[in-house]
């Protein structure tokens, strides 16, 4: 399915790729002064589509701007548009599938993306799986559905805590940024939006990644139960069992789970 965008251009935002497009210019100028960058940053944007995120982003100081756009018709028309500035490359890729790490190997790397509401939980998992970490990036700048975005951002004792906020929150420092009403959207969606910010960190380098996805799936996969029912595997591992086994999943903080996960 496609939906107008707009008539004079002919450009289309289409449903299958989850495309949102944002016209909303004082939101734009907002997140954009939101971004950190330098002379020697390089900035991969993901998603760019229309380009009204990019227009902001190639003013401010940076290296290069890379664009992933897996949309080939807007693609085209973002090389068009950039084709005689070499220090902004674009590519018609699809970022769920293409290795940003390959794209440059700076130390300054950013990347910034109006994620496609229908991907974004997978794209993020991908950026924060890497086995070498710190990342090539040194932040990240995503945007997520608002209800997403509270699950990957929430603490503990919260029904919105889970396995994505403990799988990111050992990965990274995270922050909100800015909220994104619907109404900044074309074709409005039917839920708000919110910018991330992560910030890679190094407290639990040395946790397995697989073996915490195994803990976190026991733990939460019947979320109300105690875990005296659903990880009474790892009795031995805490301090204090017979304390701690009427707690529930969302009790556990994230080191206590990363702990969990190196007993594996």
């Amino acid at each position: 399915m496609r939906l107008q965008l707009n008539t004079n251009n002919k450009i289309v935002a289409k449903k299958s790729l989850g495309q949102n497009f944002i016209h909303d210019s004082n939101f734009l100028e907002k997140l954009s002064k939101k971004i950190i960058s330098n002379n020697n940053t390089d900035i991969i944007e993901i998603g760019p589509g229309t380009g009204s995120l990019t227009k902001y982003l190639e003013k401010k100081e940076f290296c290069n701007l890379f664009l992933i756009e897996k949309d080939y018709e807007l693609s085209k028309i973002l090389y068009e548009k950039y084709k005689t500035k070499k220090n902004i490359k674009v590519f018609n890729e699809d970022a769920l599938v293409f290795n940003l790490s390959k794209l440059s190997k700076n130390k300054e790397i950013i990347i910034v993306g109006n994620l496609p509401f229908n991907v974004s939980s997978q794209l993020l998992i991908n950026w924060i799986s890497y086995k070498k970490w710190p990342p090539f990036y040194k932040k990240m700048y995503l945007m997520f559905q608002k209800e997403l975005g509270e699950r990957i951002t929430s603490k503990i004792n919260n029904k919105a805590y889970g396995k994505l906020s403990v799988i990111t929150q050992s990965r990274c420092d995270v922050k909100k940024l800015i909220k994104a009403p619907s109404h900044i959207f074309l074709p409005v969606p039917k839920v708000d939006g919110i910018v991330l910010e992560f910030t890679p960190i190094e407290s639990y380098i040395d946790t397995d990644l697989d073996k915490l996805k195994i803990v976190l799936k026991a733990a939460f996969e019947n979320r109300r139960k105690k875990i005296k029912n659903t990880l009474s595997t790892y009795s031995l591992h805490f301090a204090n069992w017979e304390k701690e086994k009427d707690l529930r999943a969302e009790n556990l903080n994230v080191e206590q789970y990363c702990n969990l996960a190196k007993k594996i």
